[in-house]
């Protein structure tokens, strides 16, 4: 770990986007402003540990729920199996009329 110190207005730098200014210092409390681009998250420790933390029960419950549905999906044997002992579909004959001719509706 890098530790450095500064004092109320000075600025550290991480990389060529991040900026780190030492806003205030009361007691035993400082305050940080931080400039980051848009996709840098920029958390608490308490915040972050509770996002992480909320992110893998997430995880879990997914993992969970596709497992129990996974129990109630038909694997590929009983697909096939299925298919074989339906009877295959007659063909269906096309209604009478809208435009078709027929025998005696010629005229």
């Amino acid at each position: 770990m890098l530790t450095l110190t500064r004092s109320v207005g000075e600025t550290i730098r991480i990389g060529d986007d991040i900026e780190v200014h030492v806003v205030e210092v009361r007691g035993g409390t400082v305050r940080l402003g931080f400039k980051a681009p848009r996709e840098v998250t920029i958390h608490r420790e308490e915040v972050y540990r509770q996002i992480a933390e909320a992110n893998l029960l997430a995880a879990q419950v997914t993992a969970d729920t596709l497992g129990a549905l996974a129990a109630f999906a038909p694997t590929a044997a009983e697909e096939s199996a299925t298919a074989a002992q339906q009877p295959a579909a007659e063909p269906v004959a096309a209604p009478v009329g809208h435009g078709q001719v027929t025998e005696g509706s010629a005229g």
